[in-house]
Formats: C-alpha cells, structure tokens, sequence
C-alpha cells in the first residue's frame, strides 16, 4: 500500500501498556475457552456469566459488538509488542502510524459515501491495546481479537494479532493488516444505518442455529464494506495487494479455523461465515464499490 501521502487519523486512543481490563493480579487477563468455530464456547459463556454476576458485565453486550478475527488459541496466544508507556519500540511506532493512516482512509472514504446519500459519517475511535481492555461492551482479552463496540463507537485491537495473522494463518501484508481496520469500520457503518441494532434484537430472540446465521450474515456484510473502502481507494494499493486482503478473508474463514483448531467442520456453528463466503463478499464490495450490493440479509446465496 501506498500511504506516504496519506493523512492519518486523530480519532486513536493508544491504551498500550496500561491496565484497562479484568483487572486480575499478574495483569495477564483471562483466557476465554474457544468453542467450536473459533467462538465463544460453553465455558467461554459460563465465564462470562460469572463476570456478568461478579463484575457488572453483561455478556451480551459483549457478544453484540462485531469482531470477525478470532484466532484458534495455544497456551500463549499473543507475543505482545510493548506499548509506550512500556518502552516503545521504532517498529510500534510505525505499526502506530500505518493504523492512523489507514484509519484516515476510511473516515474520508466513508465521509464522501455518506455525503453522496445525503448523511453524515461520524468516524469511530480506534483503541490500541495490549493483552487487556476495557469498553462499554465489557471487558475483553487480545485472545478475542480486533472488535467492535457499538455502544461507545470504538473500534478495539491489539497490534500482536497482525503476528498471528501473519505466523499462524499464513495471511501477511499490510493489506491484509488493512482489511482487518476496514472490516471493524464496517461495523460501525452498521450501527450508524441502525443494522447492528435490529441484528443483535433479532439474534437475542432467536434459538441459536438462526442467531449464528444472522451473526454470519452480519459478518459477511462487514467483509463487503470492507471491500468498499477497498474499491474507493484503489489509487494507493500495490500489485498483489488485493490478493492479500482476498487471502486474509480466507484465512479466517469458520470452516477453515474449526479445521484447522479441532480436525471438522461443523456449519451450524459458523458465526463469521466459511473461507468462500468472506472472500466473495469482500470481492463483490471491491468489484462494485457500491453499498447497495452488500445486502447480504436479502439473499438466499452467501
């Protein structure tokens, strides 16, 4: 990607190294146990009652908010790349200032797209975390990956994930690293139109075959404003970096994480959608660059 000439974005909260989550002694958080699919599971969910009991944390504030990018866990998830105020590094820095500018490419992007329809985008914060972090959707450990809180507008992500993208899912490149930005933006493009709301009413009311599918639905939407924001600027991207972005949305595709963390697939348990889902999504929002195309609640074919 070209980005030298891009402006980044004021709209980060660098939270690295501070103490923002459990608030557990050792600062290491909680491991939540990973279900099937890479999603939370029966002891993730039980984990996350006692929080609710003990802590305040309701679980379905935190289940609400998007996310897209878990990872299947071993005993240390996360190398953890040292945040200011715990010695930066040149390579932070730099990891710091490709997330600012990319954050600036899609508030312009969405900024224009809004305005043509004659609304207003209000871009979110994205807060840099390391290990531990606290949103108004509860509190959350880097194991879950990047997400999303609607209820604060915040995007969330701790940089060593890129890592495990890269080492673990074979899916490097700064474009990949983009389009994990994009497709938390594309949640909150969601709350603004209001769909994340009527998702997550809809998805509380529902038995849980038909709330994992408006989950994958949700997801699959996510990929697909991700490649719009790809689409409008197509001027800053190197030869090979769509490849990158269609290989990452492979990568973390349900059928392919369950696969790869438990030996089968089970697709009643997709949440985010199969590897061939994500990409023809995130291809239709890249080849057509229009909004409209990314109903993915009105179609009988993911």
């Amino acid at each position: 990607m070209r980005l030298d000439d891009e402006a980044g974005s004021d709209n980060i909260e660098d939270r690295r190294g501070m103490r923002g989550g459990f608030g557990f002694p050792g600062g290491g958080g909680v491991r939540i146990p990973m279900g099937r699919g890479g999603g939370i599971g029966i002891g993730g969910l039980l984990l996350l009652l006692v929080l609710w009991l003990v802590f305040g944390i309701n679980p379905i504030d935190i289940l609400s908010g998007g996310g897209g990018f878990t990872v299947p866990q071993e005993e240390s998830p996360y190398q953890q790349i040292p945040g200011p105020q715990g010695g930066g590094s040149a390579q932070n820095d730099a990891m710091k200032t490709f997330v600012s500018k990319v954050l600036g490419t899609t508030e312009r992007s969405w900024e224009k797209i809004f305005a043509e329809k004659g609304a207003r985008y209000v871009p979110p914060k994205l807060v840099l975390f390391s290990d531990q972090v606290r949103s108004r959707c509860g509190d959350a450990i880097a194991a879950m990956g990047p997400f999303y809180c609607p209820l604060d507008q915040k995007v969330y992500i701790d940089l060593g994930f890129y890592r495990d993208l890269k080492n673990r899912l074979g899916a490097g490149g700064d474009f990949a690293q983009a389009y994990v930005i994009a497709h938390e933006v594309g949640h909150h493009v969601q709350n603004l139109l209001g769909i994340a709301d009527k998702v997550t009413r809809a998805r509380m009311r529902a038995p849980q075959a038909e709330a994992n599918q408006l989950s994958v639905r949700m997801e699959l939407q996510a990929d697909c404003l991700a490649g719009v924001w790809a689409h409008d600027n197509r001027r800053i991207l190197d030869e090979g970096d769509i490849e990158e972005g269609l290989n990452a949305a492979s990568a973390i595709g349900d059928d392919r994480l369950q696969r790869q963390g438990q030996g089968y697939v089970v697709p009643d348990a997709f949440t985010h959608g199969s590897s061939a889902q994500r990409v023809r999504w995130f291809k239709r929002g890249i080849d057509t660059g229009d909004m409209n195309q990314c109903d993915t609640f009105r179609t009988d074919r993911l």
